[in-house]
């Protein structure tokens, strides 16, 4: 989901850290242990899956050695299954790692949020915001003064380092104060307290953030900062055609 054909017209700068063939070096050099929990956290889910709802998973010994994992790496996977609402602990006797329901999920564009509640809450919050995104840019293009540029470029910097971290609640969170702040430029009161509300209302019940695709997570939440970069860019030459064509590709697939 890189940004669509023409958008290269647009001058941006990113840091060097986030350089493709940086990004791609370091994921070569040494694997990281994001990536070890996530391939630990996948073995785990595969014995959800074969023991069924209220199952019981093993002891956590049990678990790292299937897994082939130190003991922080075991904990980091299972604070991602209880995060997504696939592994419970249960105290006392009798107790232990327990398979639980599935979180509730929504698909939003090439993104998967696992949900502590109802997913239709979030899904109507996503299409109310996404319908009013055209009427905050054009007013942002407009409105927008070097203080705003600036701090919504501090904001793209929050979005860089949870992308570099493959931390996806870290992303949507900065993604979200990303967008507050550009409802704010606007004029318009009204309009920026409701979808300040909305962007609320997605982050408020979402536990955790996954690619559909098998596209590894740090590099599509990498592609969707590189498309924020460049909104930003057009917000801040004031180029009204090539903001209104960067939302509608973000919305598109989702954050």
């Amino acid at each position: 989901m890189g940004a669509a054909a023409g958008d290269d017209d647009i001058g941006h700068a990113e840091a060097p850290a986030l350089r493709r063939s940086e990004w791609r070096a370091s994921a070569t050099r040494r694997p990281s242990a994001t990536t070890r929990s996530e391939l630990a956290a996948q073995v785990i889910a595969g014995i959800v899956k074969e023991v069924g709802a209220g199952g019981r998973l093993g002891t956590k010994e049990e678990l790292r050695i299937r897994c082939g994992v130190s003991v922080g790496t075991l904990n980091e996977a299972l604070r991602l299954l209880q995060s997504r609402g696939l592994v419970t602990v249960r105290p006392g006797p009798g107790g232990g790692l327990f398979a639980c329901e599935p979180a509730p999920m929504v698909r939003l564009g090439n993104l998967m949020l696992a949900l502590d509640s109802d997913q239709a809450s979030v899904a109507d919050a996503v299409r109310i915001r996404n319908a009013l995104d055209v009427l905050l840019i054009e007013d942002a293009v407009w409105h927008a003064s070097a203080a705003d540029i600036a701090a919504l470029r501090a904001g793209l910097a929050d979005m860089a380092a949870a992308a570099k971290q493959g931390d996806g609640i870290a992303f949507l969170r900065a993604n979200c104060a990303l967008h507050a702040r550009i409802a704010a430029v606007g004029p318009n009161t009204m309009l920026t307290s409701i979808y300040v509300g909305l962007l609320d209302v997605i982050e408020a019940h979402t536990l955790a953030v996954l690619p559909v695709a098998e596209q590894p997570l740090p590099e599509f939440l990498f592609e969707r900062y590189r498309l924020h970069a460049r909104l930003v860019d057009a917000i801040a030459i004031q180029d009204v055609a090539a903001a209104l064509r960067l939302i509608a590709q973000h919305d598109a697939t989702l954050v």
